[in-house]
């Protein structure tokens, strides 16, 4: 009996492996967007938690205040990668069901 069980158990880790396996390509291809200054600074990160894109408007070059725009830029990202935790987050919740397994384990 106990045998039939951890055969059981074993293919159900097999296939969340598959998933997480998948899992971690498709996060390379799903992206996340946080702006700051109202809009004028944009950053665009994949699951992955790599900055795919920057986009910053060009008003915000007319003033010239580097620190301002250093400091929309800090703060667009951050936003950017933190989303991007949570999306990752999100979908690796609907693999494991809820499980509360440690970060690396798979």
């Amino acid at each position: 009996m106990f045998q039939g069980n951890m055969g059981k158990m074993m293919k159900q880790v097999q296939q969340m492996q598959k998933q997480m396996a998948k899992l971690q390509e498709d996060l390379q291809e799903m992206t996340v967007e946080a702006s700051s200054g109202g809009g004028v600074v944009r950053v665009v990160a994949n699951g992955k938690k790599e900055v795919q894109a920057i986009h910053i408007e060009e008003e915000a070059l007319e003033d010239a205040d580097v620190e301002m725009l250093q400091d929309l830029l800090l703060s667009a990202v951050n936003e950017a990668l933190r989303r991007a935790e949570e999306m990752a987050a999100a979908e690796m919740q609907k693999i494991t069901g809820g499980l509360n397994l440690p970060p690396g384990m798979f």
